[in-house]
Order: structure tokens, then sequence, then C-alpha cells
């Protein structure tokens, strides 16, 4: 193409510098969202995965247990192996910080062997603590911490930090650092044994990290270890348990990016409708152009060029724009937009060239796409009949494709059925595609069927508005496809939040059914209750009874992560959400109760038999029944507290459950059980407060599904803006004519109004039915192969209502202020082209 022609072409994006803004804004906003989610994710699953490795060290193996640890008879079973060439056991523990809202991991280690094989958990004595024969490192009490743990914690060497162990609380001397955990990982080291003794975890260890001799293969030695290992306790490579772990946020980050990749699409609706009016309203100069000489493939590329331009402008500003997304994410919610997958982490914010380069081509490409069209129907005009006054009226006649529409739905009735692709619910999210297709092809017919209404109308106003809808309902597709998609995927949005907020709101109720709760750690693993202490609480006046709970992690196999194990008294079930069928279990087997994850992971289902692994050794369970838990999207397994107690003779609990006596006071209760174990030693709270917290916690983790929701409901405002801006130039002709008819600027101000507002009731009554339909998609499929939980459907029908009303009032008075342009020009000057 000529440098003539792109002046040309380029010219027109400067010339409609409203519309043009706004598709560029369109498409940045889809880019920044969906490169900020990339940004992310990316950086804090790097960091993750660099702080694993850096802990692993030279390990090429490791042995890895529950979450209580195994024996650590193993170990010396180990290190004896003719494939092994060191063995450093690792006892890993969240320590609880009584006085602060915090935990820290500490690393029980054996410093003669951790430095062969984990040279970043080496302690570094300092230099003052130092004595003439410096054994401090095997000192009991003393504890190293990283700098970053330092800095967070306000301690330095020479002082003392207070941990849980227990319900009694211990003062650990700061003895030095752990230089090799680099920047931002707070955590702490101290002698193994020294660590056994305190935490109550005597000839007991989490894992042994493996270096095999040279010229040993890695996967026929894992095979050969794994042999004579407990059960329960497996061996992976470091890559294998890495990714694993990342795995869990996976789902989490792919439906983010799912919906930015949405707005992206809406982005591209805008560009469509940007330049398919732009198109109209030259539709007389681009046919002088051929006129010209100017042959059909030419004019396609130019036009083409340009929404290109607007891709890539809106691309290189979308760039710029979620990187500054990031870094406020970074700060406000962390680098899991507060879902909590990767605490502890702090990842530093980098410029990500690969995703930055794959967003602008998608920028590109959602500018290509909705120039497409126009371009098209501009390559197939004939230049001698467009040159004429009023040839761009056909552009708007477009005609209703009921069976294409038809096709569009049940093909995304039937990818609903299909399974997913690695664990990914693909066909899911085609769906949603085709459902919003589908909409979109029907918006001519609903157009119709809005319209009639104004057909008994006797004021000229809705006649003129009604007539020309129904004779050119491209208008109303041009204008509202926006307006369809964005209220679609808002619409749908608030019904799946709203759904998956009241389901959780009802699950806690039915999973906290006790008045008082006392915690020894909720997040920790030093915290526990002795059977001694459970006695004391049941015995203070004003409790009617208590019901311990006994929190573990069982690893099932080696592919997937460990499930939680929750022992506690079930009472046949009936105190769990159950959901769908149960099954009988006989009475010489014991019960077990499998999450909705672990029924889909594992693929069980009521009646299956279960093993599950308690204290080494393998326990046969009968699968009575699956419960809803939206605590633990890896799964959880709940099994009675006596059949947990006479498997593995462990009679200590996690948290305890208070049930009050009859007339008993909640304060008077809660400060007698302070007083038993201390201000320090336990977190008391009531069923209402813990309820508060999680909703909390829902609404932050969610954060960034609302400002989505907005996101999306400014694009389609834009698209309406915008269409209405250009359709008022573009029917300037037709607005001179009925000015010499007798109607004045406000008049004509009214009719774009109407047209508006009829059009914004058509793509908003449609997008609410779509939306619903993608929400049943989000609830049923998306959500359900994404995360394994099932929810009940919530219709939050008055907030609906209101966001409808509140949306078409909006597009209306977006088409008035859009119009401005119609109500100023001359009507003699307007139909001048006629003459």
């Amino acid at each position: 193409m000529s440098a003539v022609l792109r002046r040309i072409f380029l010219a027109s994006l400067a010339r409609r510098r409203l519309a043009t803004a706004l598709s560029l804004f369109a498409i940045a906003l889809g880019v920044a969202l969906g490169l900020a989610v990339q940004i992310i994710h990316s950086v804090a699953l790097d960091e993750f995965g660099r702080g694993m490795r850096l802990l692993a060290g030279e390990a090429d193996l490791q042995v890895i247990g529950p979450r209580e640890g195994f024996d650590d008879a193993v170990h010396g079973r180990l290190a004896i192996r003719d494939e092994v060439a060191d063995a450093s056991p690792v006892l890993e523990l969240d320590v609880r910080l009584p006085g602060r809202d915090r935990s820290l991991r500490i690393f029980g280690i054996d410093a003669l062997r951790v430095a062969q094989v984990s040279p970043a958990l080496m302690p570094l004595v300092a230099e003052a603590q130092r004595g003439e024969r410096d054994l401090t490192v095997l000192r009991p009490g003393v504890l190293f911490a990283s700098p970053a743990a330092q800095a967070e914690l306000g301690v330095a060497p020479g002082g003392r930090l207070d941990v849980q162990a227990g319900t009694q609380v211990a003062s650990l001397h700061i003895a030095g650092s752990v230089p090799g955990a680099g920047q931002g990982r707070a955590l702490a080291v101290m002698d193994i044994a020294a660590a056994q003794a305190l935490f109550g975890r005597l000839g007991r260890i989490t894992r042994i990290d493996l270096r095999l001799k040279p010229g040993v293969d890695i996967a026929a030695a894992r095979r050969a270890l794994a042999a004579g290992l407990p059960a329960g306790v497996e061996v992976l490579t470091p890559q294998a348990t890495e990714d694993q772990s990342a795995g869990l946020s996976r789902a989490y980050r792919v439906n983010l990016t799912m919906l930015a990749a949405i707005a992206l699409v809406t982005g591209g609706f805008l560009v469509f409708s940007t330049q398919f009016l732009s198109v109209a309203r030259r539709r007389q100069e681009l046919a002088f152009l051929r006129a010209l000489g100017l042959d059909r493939r030419a004019l396609m590329r130019g036009l083409l060029v340009e929404g290109a331009v607007v891709g890539l402008a809106g691309g290189l500003l979308g760039i710029a724009v979620g990187h500054g997304i990031a870094a406020v994410a970074f700060d406000v919610v962390g680098g899991d937009l507060g879902a909590g997958y990767f605490r502890g982490v702090a990842p530093a914010l980098h410029f990500d060239s690969p995703a930055s380069g794959a967003y602008l081509l998608l920028g590109v490409a959602a500018g290509l796409a909705g120039a497409w069209l126009p371009a098209r129907d501009a390559r197939r005009m004939l230049p001698a009949r467009a040159l004429k006054s009023g040839d761009e009226a056909h552009m708007f006649r477009f005609r209703a494709r009921p069976r294409i529409a038809a096709g569009c739905l049940g093909l995304a009735f039937a990818l609903c059925l299909l399974p997913p692709v690695g664990g990914m619910p693909v066909f899911g999210y085609l769906a949603v595609a085709f459902i919003l297709v589908g909409a979109v092809l029907v918006l001519p017919m609903i157009v119709r069927t809005a319209v009639h209404p104004a057909a008994g109308s006797r004021k000229i106003l809705w006649q003129l508005a009604r007539a020309r809808l129904a004779a050119a309902p491209g208008q109303a597709v041009v204008a509202g496809a926006g307006v369809v998609a964005s209220v679609a995927l808002a619409v749908a949005m608030a019904i799946m939040v709203a759904s998956f907020r009241d389901s959780v709101d009802r699950w806690l109720t039915a999973v906290l059914p006790a008045d008082l709760y006392v915690s020894a750690a909720s997040q920790g693993t030093s915290g526990f209750f002795a059977p001694g202490t459970l006695q004391r609480i049941a015995a203070l006046q004003g409790v009617s009874r208590i019901m311990p709970v006994r929190f573990d992690t069982l690893r099932l196999d080696d592919r997937h992560l460990p499930v939680t194990l929750i022992a506690r008294p079930l009472d046949g079930g009936s105190r769990l959400p159950l959901v769908g069928a149960t099954a009988r279990v006989p009475a010489d087997e014991k019960p077990a109760w499998v999450s909705e994850a672990v029924a889909d992971l594992f693929a069980v289902k009521p009646g299956d038999r279960l093993v599950l692994p308690l204290a080494g050794k393998p326990v046969a369970f009968r699968i009575a029944g699956v419960w809803r838990d939206y605590a633990r999207q890896q799964g959880a397994v709940a099994i009675d507290l006596d059949d947990y107690r006479a498997a593995t003779g462990d009679l200590v609990a996690n948290d305890v459950a208070v049930f009050l006596a009859d007339g008993a006071s909640f304060n008077a209760v809660a400060a007698a059980v302070r007083a038993l174990l201390g201000k320090s030693a336990a977190r008391i709270a009531a069923p209402g407060e813990i309820r508060a917290l999680s909703l909390a916690i829902f609404d932050r983790t969610f954060l960034v599904t609302y400002v989505m929701e907005v996101v999306a409901v400014l694009i389609g405002l834009f698209g309406v803006s915008t269409s209405f801006a250009a359709l008022s130039l573009a029917r300037r002709k037709e607005f001179g004519v009925l000015r010499h008819l007798g109607l004045t600027r406000r008049e004509i101000g009214r009719l774009i109004t109407l047209e508006g507002l009829l059009t914004a009731v058509a793509g908003t009554a449609l997008g609410l039915v779509a939306g619903t339909a993608v929400a049943l998609v989000l609830i049923e499929v998306v959500n359900r192969q994404s995360f394994h939980w099932s929810m009940d459907l919530h219709l939050p029908g008055v907030a609906l209502l209101a966001f409808a009303l509140i949306v078409v009032a909006l597009a209306a008075l977006a088409a008035r202020v859009s119009g401005y342009q119609a109500m100023r020009d001359s009507a003699v000057l307007a139909v001048r082209e006629d003459w």
C-alpha cells in the first residue's frame, strides 16, 4: 500500500477521535486485565518455584509423608541404601507465634547432613553468639531466623522469639541467621532433635532429602526406594513436588485469564461497531477511491490496517496499564490475588517480554477481527451504486439467522457434556463463547419483538424509532452486540458469585454447629490439645459437651497433592453437609465421607472401598457419602474420631468445638477457657465471627471478579456511545430530511434517545438471558471441573433488575449525548449532497 493511501485510511481514525479512543480503550482494558493476571501469577509461580528449588537444594529425590510426620527410622534405612550418597532428615513445622496474627515455618535439620543436600537451610551462627567450641547449632532452645524473618518479626541475633508448642509458650534464643534462604523468604531452622522434643514430635520427621550417587538412574532409584516405605509416604522428585503445589492455583489462574479474554472479545465487538459504522458513513468516499482505480484487495487491506492500528495502540496501552495493575495488586492483595495460594511469597515485579508480546498480538488480532466484516462488506460494494446517496441503508438490513443461532446453542449444550482436558474446563469455555455468538445472532429477532409494542403508539417519535429499528435491525446489532456480550458477562459473574457466596454461607452454618470454638493453631502444626487439657475444658462450668477435632494430611498416591484428614465425632455423617446419594456401611466396616474434590480427583463414589494410610499402615474404610467442602480444594476425608484414635493411638486434638449448657454465657465460658489455657495459647471464636471472617476472605478473593464485571459494563456502554455517535453522523441526511419535515433539534435528540432505549432494552434483556445461561455453565461445568465444588443456584433478582434498569438508562443517556452532533448540523447542509 502506498504512503498516500496509508495516510488516507489512517486519517480516518484521527477524524473520528472519540470512536477511535473508545475502541482503543476497550482493547487496552482487555489486554491490561489479561496481562496483569498473567504477570501476577507468573511472577508468583516463579518465586514460589524458586523457593521450593532453593530449599530442595541438591536433592535428587524427596521422601515426603503426612503433615504429622512419619517414623524417623525410615531415614536410617534409606541412608545406607546403595543408591544414596547423602540423606538429610527434615522436620517441617508451621509454628504459631503467640501475640502475632501469623505463623512461621521452622525447619528442624541435621546440621551435619543438611550442608551436603540442602545448603540453603544451613544456619550461620552470629559472631557475637559463638563460643570457644561452637556447638550452638545443636543446642536446644536455639533458633536461626532468615533475614526476611528477622525483618518481618523485628528480631535480631541475641534476641528471643516466643513460639507455641502444644498449649505452652516457649521462648527461643535467636543465635544467628539462615543466609541461604534468599530474599523475601521468612523461615527459621533449628536442630532437628531439639525441634522434635519441643513440639512433641519425638521420633517423627516430615521429609528426607536424598542425593543419589553419581550414575544412578533417578527413575529406577525412585521405584526401588518406594517399595519399602510405610503407607502414605511417597518418593517424589523436587520438580514433581513443585508441579503439584503450583498446580493447585492453575484453575484459579486460568479462570481469571478466560474472564480477561472475554473482556478482550467484548473490545473486539466494539471495534466491529465503530468500523462498521465508519464504513457506512464513508461509503461514498470509499466508492470514489474505487472509481479512481483502487482495487478491492487494496481497499480491504486499508480498512484492516485501520483495525490493526487500533488494536496495536490499544495493546501497547494495555501493556503499560497491565504492568501498573500488577504492581498495585502485589501491594494490595499479593501474588495470588487474594486467593491464598502463595502465602509467604513476596514476588518482585519485572517486565514480562513474552507475555507482553503475546497480549500485544492478541490486541492486534482483536482489532483485525473487529474490522474484518466491515472490510469484507466494503470490498463487495459496487462503486456506481455506492456513489449514490442512501446506498448505505442496505448495510443495516441484517437477517436473523435462527438456524445458525440454534446450532450454536445446541453445540454449547453438547460441549457442556464433555469432560475436562488436562483438568481444565476447555469445552465449558467454548460453550460460553457459542452462547454469546448465538445471542448476538438472535438479536435482530429480539429487536423486532422489542419494538412491536410501540406499533400501536400514536406518537410520531415512537413510530419513527420503531420503523427505523424494524426496517434496519442491523443498527441494533451493531450498537447492541457489545451490550449483549458485556451484560451477559456481568450477569453471569453476578449470578455465579451470588450462588457461591450463598452456598458458602449455608455451608458454614452446617459445619459450625457448636456455640464456641477453640483452636490451638488454626494454620499451624505446633499447637495441639493434650488429652488432659481436653478433659479440663469439658469439665468447665457452663460446658455441656465438647467435640475434639484432629487434622492431618494423607498422601493417597504420588500423582495428587495430599488430602486433608478430618477426624471428629460425625454421628453417622449427620453433621456433614452431604450431597447426592449415600451408601449403607456394614457394621464390621469403618465409614468414611469424602469431599467432592476427592470423589472427582480419585474417581470414587459412595459404596467404594477406600484405603487410608494411618500411622504408616493401610486402614480400609467404606465410603458412606460425599460432602461439600469449600475450604480444601485438594480434597478432604472425614472419619469418626474413635476410628482414628483406634488406628493411630493419637489422642490429641487441634481444635475443640464447645457446646454450652442451657443458660450458660458465651463470655463466661470463653473467659474460663482463656484462663485455663492462657491468653496466647489458643484462639477462641464464636460461629458468627468465623462466618464473618470467612465471607470477608471470600469477598477479597473475588475482588478481581467484581472489577471485571464493572469493566465489562463500561465496555458495553462505550459501545453504545460510540455506535450512536457514528450512526448519527452516518444518518445526517436522514435527520436533515426530518428537520425539513418539521422536527426540531430537540425532537431529533429524543428520537435518538428512544432508539438507544429500545436497543438497550433488547440488548439488556438478551444479555440477562444469555448471562443466566452462561452462569449455569460456570456453575455446573467450569466451576465443577476446575475446583470440584458444587453449589446451589441463587438468583439475585433485585440486584439484577436494578442493574438492568441502570444499564438501560445509561445506554439511553449515552445515545442522547453521542447524537448531540446530529442536533447541531444545519438542516440545509445535511441534505445538500442530494441536490
